[in-house]
């Protein structure tokens, strides 16, 4: 909200709004100079001071220290003696700072938010674990796929009947050797599965010096890339119900990343196939492309009505959770890039 105070009057309330996600009625509302509430009369059936000081005094007793007002209560009455209700005695309690949770219950402090970046291919994996229905009810493989968040690349995969930690780590090996990972170039993110979080990838994280990361606990967009190349892979056209048999499962799963990797044009890569970009080919391609827009924009300049025309380019930096003042900024410059303005 500051911020978009702030960048308003330098962009423009309208473009610092947009960037920011922030509806410009509460940055309206927000300006208004706020009044102290007025305060709440007493009601003429409360206790007095005194009477509140009179029933603190009979809750500090020994004998009623570590007993709940409702159990003060009741002794009183069987003693003939009624002071007020229970309700009260536990609003003067708290009036007090003197109502908590006795139990010795264990608390988790907030969990941080998973930021990762990267600049270059292999700086940043997200893996997953997703389940293909078998032939028969209850039945399910499992397609283990290790993907590249900055290529969008699919570096491997598995299928197997069940989620394993050491299939996992059998996996992890694979992909790090095939891609010549060195020791402390790379982090491998996940969301909270039994085998994600295992033993056993603990300790091969360890000994390959591989950074670890997973997603907050019931938050489902922290693993956004994994998730998007599934949706991908089960709207595709033949993408069956139910498999006939594990081979089948395989046979399907060997096509799809083959398309997957070198033939789909990645909205999200500047229409660049995944596997242009992880093998360094798109600036060639860009350079290309660049050159036909050329052309067309030469030989009919009036249906190009925004100027010269230029390929999408895929982005520098791709992020896990990008931090707000960053995602505000790239925002703020897409919007003064296609001359938005307040």
């Amino acid at each position: 909200m500051e911020a978009a105070q702030q960048l308003g009057p330098v962009v423009g309330l309208v473009v610092a709004c947009a960037a920011l996600g922030v509806a410009r009625a509460t940055v309206y509302r927000r300006r208004r100079p706020t009044t102290p509430p007025r305060p709440r009369p007493t009601p003429s059936r409360a206790l007095s001071a005194g009477e509140r000081r009179d029933v603190l005094a009979v809750l500090h007793e020994d004998r009623f220290v570590d007993k709940a007002p409702a159990e003060v209560y009741a002794e009183l009455l069987d003693e003939g003696t009624y002071l007020c209700s229970p309700r009260t005695m536990y609003r003067i309690l708290d009036s007090e700072k003197e109502v908590r949770e006795r139990r010795d219950q264990l608390r988790h402090p907030p969990r941080s938010v998973p930021r990762l970046t990267a600049t270059a291919p292999n700086q940043v994996w997200s893996w997953d674990i997703t389940k293909l229905l078998g032939p028969v009810k209850g039945q399910v493989f499992c397609l283990y796929v290790m993907l590249d968040i900055f290529s969008r690349y699919v570096v491997g995969w598995m299928l197997a009947q069940s989620e394993s930690a050491p299939l996992a780590a059998r996996l992890i090996r694979h992909c790090c050797s095939a891609q010549q990972v060195v020791p402390g170039q790379l982090t491998i993110h996940a969301d909270r599965g039994a085998p994600m979080t295992s033993k056993t990838l603990e300790q091969l994280a360890i000994e390959m010096d591989i950074g670890k990361s997973h997603s907050r606990p019931r938050v489902s967009n922290d693993n956004p890339f994994s998730e998007s190349q599934f949706k991908t892979a089960k709207y595709r056209p033949d993408f069956p119900d139910r498999f006939g048999s594990a081979q089948d499962a395989r046979a399907w799963a060997r096509r799809f990343f083959a398309w997957y990797n070198d033939e789909h044009h990645h909205s999200a890569l500047g229409l660049l196939t995944p596997a242009d970009v992880h093998m360094g080919r798109a600036a060639a391609i860009l350079e290309h492309r660049q050159h036909v827009l050329s052309g067309a924009f030469a030989a009919h300049p009036e249906r190009f009505v925004h100027g010269r025309p230029e390929p999408q380019r895929p982005a520098d930096q791709v992020w896990i959770n990008p931090p707000q003042a960053d995602s505000a900024l790239v925002m703020m410059g897409v919007c003064l890039a296609n001359g938005e303005n307040a």
